[in-house]
């Protein structure tokens, strides 16, 4: 299963997978790979400063996560890993940063280290930059990993910027390059945020925001991983980025069309604010647009206001009065990739989400509806990205070949109750969907589309926030599914 899979919804499926910037997935592939070297040597040259000296710290599996009962017992398929803590901060590899201690732990600028030169893309314009940079322990994977999505929690004031990236081991002793995972900023007036394309060694390739093996039935895996934070901001300036959380998830989920049906354990709904995409259809052409497009960050915005945020009226200031919903529009705008020219990057949603005090965003992999469910007990709805047929959910009423919706709940028969932004107004928002059905279209990675092609489903991805001090419960329920 590729990231490949995870577009806009659309009423006519592709009869391709197909990644960011068009083309089918294989033919990306070959793109990707003959513009490694270039694309890896311009990064160098530009935003990245030269590589730390390799660590080789082995770092802990984190417990729970998805499982798949295979032969011998169940087998864990994703290994979410973060880190969060002072502790966690002080480890690895700190050139001019700083852990801080008090309040919130997290990551910050003490003493920068250099200067660097970052010629935007999508701007046009180059800027001199001072940073910092911290180079986590090396990862043991629990799993060894098909695919991987970096995720992370700052704040990035005005002036100032940072860049993940992730390298990785394979089974066969090998490295990957530095890929970058993401270049953002919580605002777009000193960088516009943004994947970067062109990322490959003809072995592994970063589809946006997901890095991939690229022939998974070789039984190439990736075995480890480091991550590196690049702190960034203007040269004399005493702001500075702070890092809460920075983590990954690895998984390795199995090619499957179907899935084992859950047994229901859970009867419940939590009041979850209701959103639709298609109200804001044509609206700013230049975060593509609204309507279908806009189905991560109106999911988005549901769970944001749930948890009791909203923006403030001085920053909707620039949301034309007559629009519904302005928040949407605010969500939208601040989650765009430049690059992707689309607002689903998966962490830039959940980093966006982030920017309110309190709240944390992670992505990650759930194995079932029950995984679901203890979350829903514990007062935490998911986001959840699906690909399916028409006729495959029933009530749906439109085929897609990548959505995000909220779940929110669970009726008393186990049927999945969620919030589709896909709706014609907020009222509408609300549906309950075929627990079967649901589930299926959910964690299966392969499907058929309207053509009787075989392209990729999402395999249980999903966008998590909660309170960056949760409950004794939402502890619980965040641990069982492998989030610490």
């Amino acid at each position: 299963m590729t990231r490949a899979a995870d577009s806009s919804r659309s009423a006519n499926e592709n009869t391709t997978a197909t990644v960011p910037g068009g083309g089918s997935a294989a033919s990306r592939r070959a793109v990707l790979a003959a513009a490694a070297s270039a694309a890896l040597a311009a990064t160098a040259a530009t935003a990245v400063p030269a590589a730390a000296a390799p660590r080789t710290e082995g770092a802990r599996p984190v417990p729970g996560g998805a499982s798949h009962e295979r032969r011998g017992g169940a087998v864990p398929l994703v290994d979410y890993h973060a880190w969060t803590s002072y502790n966690d901060w002080r480890g690895g590899t700190a050139e001019g940063t700083r852990a801080i201690s008090s309040g919130r732990a997290g990551l910050t600028i003490a003493v920068p280290v250099g200067t660097t030169d970052y010629a935007d893309p999508h701007t046009g314009t180059t800027a001199t930059w001072e940073y910092a940079r911290w180079t986590s322990p090396v990862h043991q994977l629990s799993v060894p990993a098909t695919e991987a999505i970096a995720s992370w929690n700052a704040a990035t004031p005005a002036g100032t910027w940072l860049q993940v990236e992730l390298r990785g081991t394979y089974g066969d002793g090998t490295a990957t390059p530095w890929y970058v995972m993401g270049r953002w900023a919580a605002g777009d007036t000193d960088i516009k945020r943004t994947s970067v394309d062109g990322q490959s060694d003809d072995r592994s390739s970063i589809y946006t925001d997901t890095f991939a093996i690229d022939d998974p039935a070789s039984g190439l895996r990736l075995v480890s991983y480091r991550l590196r934070l690049t702190l960034y901001r203007t040269p004399g300036s005493k702001a500075a980025p702070v890092v809460w959380r920075l983590g990954a998830m690895g998984s390795d989920i199995p090619d499957r069309f179907t899935v084992p049906a859950s047994t229901p354990g859970l009867a419940k709904e939590l009041v979850v604010p209701r959103f639709s995409q298609d109200v804001h259809a044509g609206q700013y052409p230049q975060y593509d647009g609204g309507g279908e497009a806009w189905c991560s960050p109106t999911s988005s915005q549901m769970i944001i206001q749930y948890w009791g945020h909203r923006p403030s009226a001085a920053d909707l200031s620039w949301v034309d009065p007559s629009y519904a919903d302005p928040q949407v529009c605010q969500a939208a705008r601040y989650t765009y990739d430049y690059q992707y020219e689309g607002c689903g990057n998966w962490p830039f949603n959940a980093a966006y989400a982030a920017t309110y005090p309190g709240l944390q965003g992670v992505v990650t992999r759930l194995g079932s509806l029950g995984d679901l469910e203890k979350l829903i007990a514990a007062g935490i709805p998911a986001i959840t990205s699906q690909s399916f047929l028409e006729e495959e959910l029933t009530g749906a009423g439109y085929g897609t070949s990548g959505h995000l919706m909220t779940v929110i709940g669970f009726t008393a028969d186990g049927d999945v109750i969620a919030n589709d932004p896909a709706s014609p107004d907020d009222d509408a928002v609300r549906h309950v969907y075929d627990r079967r059905e649901w589930e299926n279209i959910w964690l299966r990675t392969k499907r058929y589309n309207a053509k009787g092609d075989v392209v990729s489903g999402t395999g249980g991805v999903c966008y998590l926030y909660f309170p960056a001090n949760p409950s004794t419960a939402q502890k619980a329920a965040l641990a069982s599914v492998g989030i610490g």
